[in-house]
């Protein structure tokens, strides 16, 4: 399926991701002071198990036009935003590889900042991404992953916050 590209947005859910500086590069315009960006990378361990690569699997019609509906979201929501690029990868990502970048251009930093987070924090809630870990041999069976932004299949914020005094754990 090809990307969806206006003039715009630059949206792309895929085995072939675009490039960090291909998508600064969509997102570059004179009239902005300010490109904020966000690249989600694969990490080699989570809670003592090594991590050897994810792996991606999502519905590419819906996921693109989910992520279309947050882009536009952003810039209602932050309105100096002129650009955004929103790309993530289908299939397996190796560890230290990028898995998503977020970009968004804007004439000051603050609302391509906070476009971006926004960006990312509605994706891992509402893009039909599914993301399965894969440890060393070893090291447990492969593991589908929920995002904390879904819980028990409900949308919804998990807060943890870390008792520094009683070094305990407490959810709310």
């Amino acid at each position: 399926m090809e990307p969806i590209i206006d003039n715009r947005y630059f949206i792309k859910v895929s085995e072939n991701m675009p490039s960090l500086e291909e998508c600064t590069s969509f997102v570059s315009d004179p009239s902005c002071g300010a490109i904020s960006t966000f690249t989600g990378i694969t990490r080699n361990n989570f809670q003592g198990k090594q991590v050897v690569k994810l792996s991606y699997e999502g519905y590419v019609p819906m996921a693109e036009r989910e992520l279309g509906k947050i882009c536009t979201e952003a810039t209602q929501k932050y309105p100096s935003i002129v650009k955004i690029a929103a790309v993530h990868v289908l299939g397996d990502c190796p560890v230290e590889a990028a898995s998503v970048i977020l970009c968004a251009s804007s004439p000051h930093r603050k609302d391509a900042m906070y476009g971006v987070e926004f960006l990312i924090d509605e994706l891992k809630a509402r893009v039909p991404i599914w993301k399965r870990e894969v440890y060393r041999e070893g090291d447990g069976e492969s593991v589908w992953k929920e995002n904390i932004e879904w819980f028990q299949g409900k949308q919804q914020r998990i807060m943890v916050k870390a008792d520094v005094n009683n070094n305990e754990t407490l959810s709310s």
